[in-house]
C-alpha cells in the first residue's frame, strides 16, 4: 500500500521560507509522479507543483513560479517543496499525492492522483 507522509509545515512571516517534505513508501514501480496541492478554507484544492520521479521534470502553478521549487531524492523516496518569499495567500493545508497515470500538463490536476498524504498546515502571517 502506498503511503505518503508530509512534514515541515508551520507558521512563518510574510517573506519567509519553509521546506515541506513528502516521504513516500509502498511503490511497486519507479514510474510515478508526486504532486503538491494546497487547500485554503472555503476554496478548492489546487495544484501547486509536481515532479516526475524518473527524470525530475516539473510543472508549477503560475502563482508560485519563481518562489517555490520542487525537488526529489530518489534514494530516500522523498520529494521536497522549497517555498520562498511566502505570502499570506499561500496559507493553506498542503498535501502531497501520487499517480502513475502519465505525464503532461494535466499532472497538475487533483483528479489524476490516487493516493494522498494527511496534509500539513502552512500559515503565513505577521
Amino acid at each position: 500500500q502506498v503511503q505518503l507522509v508530509e512534514s515541515g509545515g508551520g507558521l512563518v512571516q510574510p517573506g519567509g521560507s519553509l521546506r515541506l517534505s513528502c516521504a513516500a513508501s509502498g511503490f511497486t514501480s519507479d514510474y510515478y509522479v508526486i504532486g503538491w496541492f494546497r487547500q485554503a478554507p472555503g476554496k478548492e484544492r489546487e495544484g501547486v507543483s509536481c515532479i516526475r520521479r524518473t527524470d525530475g521534470s516539473t510543472y508549477y502553478a503560475d502563482s508560485v513560479k519563481g518562489r517555490f521549487t520542487i525537488s526529489r531524492d530518489n534514494a530516500k523516496n522523498t520529494v521536497f517543496l522549497q517555498m520562498n518569499s511566502l505570502k499570506p495567500e499561500d496559507t493553506a493545508v498542503y498535501y502531497c499525492a501520487t499517480t502513475n497515470y502519465g505525464w503532461d500538463r494535466m499532472s497538475m490536476s487533483k483528479e489524476r492522483y490516487d493516493f494522498w498524504g494527511q496534509g500539513t498546515q502552512v500559515t503565513v502571517s505577521s
